[in-house]
């Protein structure tokens, strides 16, 4: 499957050295922070198409339709394109774990800095 991506909106995007933009992903109705993928041209053109996320993976160096083999499922609601043009936010429906862990979100594990007890 190739497909196109909008000139105008190919022309807006600021990729990095290696032609990606961050996308970040987010539960459409909650605001909750889901996970970090990462887009070229065609996968946000997929994205825009079909409105299931697609995304590049840089490990295996291959498009992922997120949900193909687990079954959990990114329906896209909106995406954004930052003020700079170097970040996409990915509005979705989740179906399932977002994270590759199983876990709901991939930002669950690791808490750097939390609210102290006062500042609650």
């Amino acid at each position: 499957m190739t497909t196109s991506l909008a000139p105008d909106v190919a022309a807006r995007l600021k990729r990095s050295p290696d032609g990606l933009v961050p996308a970040v992903v987010q539960q459409h109705d909650t605001g909750e922070v889901l996970m970090l993928g990462w887009m070229d041209d065609e996968a946000l053109a997929r994205t825009l198409t079909t409105g299931r996320a697609t995304y590049w993976s840089r490990s295996r160096q291959e498009y992922w339709l997120k949900g193909e083999t687990s079954g959990h499922v990114q329906w896209v609601k909106e995406v954004r394109l930052d003020c700079d043009g170097d970040t996409l936010l990915v509005q979705v429906d989740q179906v399932g774990a977002a994270c590759h862990t199983g876990e709901r979100t991939c930002f669950d594990a690791d808490v750097l800095l939390a609210p102290a007890a006062t500042d609650v």
